[in-house]
């Protein structure tokens, strides 16, 4: 068997969150590997620390202590621009709530992001690609708040692969959707990773999606058990 790349790898991190007088230690010395291709399920329960670690992972938040690296750069440390140009580069976001622009098209939504690297109409022919990809060719068209819940997060699978990430990132995406629309995306995320080669990692609650993935982590009370 080939040996695969770390895409993350993690030493020891923790964030407390201070709440007036309260402090919330969220992340208590985790450390993990992430490799190229892995299908990487978090679970555990409400408060566990899932949605923190995601931060940290995504570098939409910064730690305290510990070290993260990320294909070989430390990234705890960089600049707030660096990091931005790291995660619109190398990092796809895929949100519980969606998190689209409602008054813009589909097929606008996702080019957004590609439109800070590339030309518009570049951007606007990989967008059309990957809404054929996620099943969604006949809706490109249509203002995201007119579409149910299933599409508008399949237009949001688009729009997080629309710069060819190294990393997607996947917030409890199913958990907004019936089983039927749920079943759905999952098994587009298990075509990006089994047949695409995509490196996910994805918090759920659900048990049952954890089949999905090739490793799972639980945590409970910010440490990984």
């Amino acid at each position: 068997m080939t040996d695969r790349a770390n895409v993350i790898t993690v030493k020891n991190i923790s964030k407390t969150y201070h709440l007036g007088e309260i402090q919330v230690r969220a992340l208590r010395e985790v450390s993990l590997e992430i490799r190229q291709g892995d299908f990487l399920v978090v679970t555990g329960r409400n408060g566990s620390g899932k949605s923190t670690l995601l931060y940290q992972l995504g570098l939409l938040d910064r730690p305290e202590k510990g070290e993260i690296d990320f294909n070989g750069t430390e990234v705890i440390r960089l600049s707030d621009k660096h990091r931005r140009d790291l995660r619109l580069k190398k990092i796809g976001y895929i949100f519980q709530n969606y998190a689209l622009i409602a008054e813009l098209t589909a097929l606008e939504n996702v080019m957004l992001p590609a439109m800070m690297l590339i030309s518009p109409l570049e951007a606007k022919k990989r967008a059309v690609d990957l809404m054929e990809k996620v099943g969604l060719s006949h809706r490109i068209n249509h203002l995201t708040k007119r579409l149910s819940g299933g599409e508008q997060q399949k237009v949001a699978i688009a729009r997080a692969l629309v710069n060819d990430p190294q990393l997607i990132i996947a917030d409890e995406p199913t958990a907004n959707l019936d089983s039927i629309a749920a079943k759905d995306v999952m098994t587009i995320f298990q075509t990006l990773n089994q047949k695409d080669g995509h490196t996910i990692v994805m918090v759920t609650h659900e048990q049952e999606e954890t089949v999905y993935a090739n490793r799972t982590i639980t945590l409970h009370d910010g440490a990984i058990v």
